[in-house]
């Protein structure tokens, strides 16, 4: 049975099946192997065709060039050579099974002869499959299932080909990955699978932060992300690399009636729209709450959970190797979110310039954030909270519209205040700027003679000093 997605891929002209006959006429086979021909199955999308071939990456190397555009030989050292032909990749691997040592970071790869031996040493059943490529005008491939993936397809079931601790053993990282496909394909674990993890999540200690945050990211962003981070709390493998996560677990939530403020949290995730930024400030907005609980006569409070959350939300991103610009975003999501809930109190137009300014490019996710924060079960409290988001929305867009926040600036450059005051650039200027900005922020726009006004008022004043 070859997959109706596959058929285009697979025809007799193919490039897939132009790779199969150079193999062939070379002594060596060719498969369409792991999410390709899963997603095939599953009729869902997938742009990548993966190959697996008896042949040593020497010799795959030595095929492809003759026929390839461009070759890239950055993973030949674990069997896989990229071939680019017409603007399309190919990654074809030499058969393998990958074993970590306990002692290693990095996993030692070996080499196999036989596809069943590859397929067996994959991470998951749905993983598993493989279709026999003929050559150009030789047959018709062929769909091999030797650890019966296409029924744990049907049944939306992660398991293990070999034994969970064999598998997870050869890569421990592959924990993480079944609490992924939880997320993303919306499938079961096997209890075999769960059992192990509880046993061996210790052994995650041994993955790099790079692999353990790549996973982690495609999981975040999952259909089923609540279902899957309850299960990595459970499991304890969320103790092994972000333990923020479990020690939500053990602090009260009696803002929202959530026994924990873990399970406020994993409702917050679910709400919000899966783009990684935002996702991944929803699992650390209340990170701060247990270092900042305080119990008083009105109760349990968190006061300035926001400021600590944020600190703790850099500290830990960085620990996972996340690039600057995304530690810097969602730090600063989790250090506003708790900003539009003073609106109640009333905000005047220099609050709401001021929260945009704050905001940046990062307004739409603060918001949704904002609103996706209210989990609490009381109707009442729920709407009012929606009302005045919807209401500070409405001012931040006329406001726009009058005032072009957008592109909230003074009227006047730094190469403009250094040619009237006769200053050299530096620290200075930087604070000028921030005073004009101030200006524009406090009292809405102003005239470039308005602000050589103020250069004057500055100068007049000692400087500032």
């Amino acid at each position: 049975m070859i997959p109706p997605r596959l058929e285009a891929a697979l025809a007799p002209a193919s490039p897939s099946r132009q790779l199969a006959a150079l193999f062939g006429a070379s002594g060596h086979e060719l498969y369409l192997v792991g999410g390709s021909v899963r997603d095939a199955l599953l009729d869902r999308p997938n742009a990548d065709l993966d190959f697996a071939t008896d042949a040593t990456p020497d010799v795959i190397e030595e095929i492809v060039r003759p026929w390839a555009g461009d070759v890239y030989v950055a993973g030949k050292r674990f069997g896989t050579i990229g071939v680019i032909r017409e603007g399309n990749i190919y990654e074809i691997t030499t058969f393998r099974s990958e074993v970590y040592r306990d002692d290693s970071r990095k996993p030692e790869v070996v080499f196999s002869e036989s596809i069943e031996e590859d397929l067996f040493r994959r991470d998951f059943t749905i993983n598993a499959m493989g279709i026999g490529i003929p050559g150009r005008d030789q047959g018709t491939p062929e769909m091999i299932d030797p650890t019966g993936g296409l029924g744990d397809l049907q049944a939306g079931l992660l398991r293990t080909p070999l034994d969970p601790e064999v598998s997870f053993g050869d890569d421990p990282l592959r924990m993480l990955r079944l609490f992924r496909f939880v997320s993303t394909l919306g499938f079961a674990p096997s209890e075999e699978a769960v059992a192990a993890v509880h046993r061996m999540h210790d052994r995650l200690d041994i993955v790099s932060a790079e692999r353990i945050r790549g996973e982690f990211d495609r999981l975040i962003v999952g259909d089923d992300v609540g279902t899957a981070l309850v299960g990595l709390v459970a499991t304890g493998l969320a103790g092994e690399f972000i333990q923020e996560l479990p020690a939500l677990a053990l602090e009260s939530d009696p803002i929202h009636h959530h026994k924990d403020v873990l399970t406020h949290t994993i409702a917050v995730v679910e709400k919000t729209s899966p783009r990684l930024r935002l996702r991944l400030a929803a699992l650390f907005h209340d990170v701060g709450k247990p270092e900042t609980r305080e119990f008083g006569p009105g109760g349990v409070s968190f006061h300035h959970h926001e400021v600590v959350g944020a600190r703790m939300t850099r500290r830990k991103m960085t620990e996972l190797r996340y690039r600057k610009s995304v530690v810097d975003d969602v730090s600063r999501l989790v250090f506003l979110h708790m900003r539009p809930h003073t609106y109640k109190m009333g905000w005047t137009d220099s609050a709401v310039r001021r929260y945009v300014r704050d905001a940046g490019p990062l307004l739409e996710d603060l918001n949704e954030l904002v609103r996706s924060d209210v989990t609490t079960r009381n109707a009442k409290r729920a709407r009012a909270i929606a009302n005045r988001i919807d209401e500070l929305e409405q001012r931040i867009e006329e406001l726009g519209q009058r005032e072009e926040l957008d592109a909230m600036r003074p009227p006047i450059d730094g190469n403009q205040v250094m040619d009237y005051l006769g200053l050299e650039s530096g620290p200075r200027i930087g604070e000028i700027m921030d005073m004009l900005l101030e200006r524009r922020i406090d009292d809405g726009p102003y005239s470039e003679k308005e602000a050589f006004a103020l250069l004057d008022s500055w100068a007049g004043e000692g400087s500032g000093s």
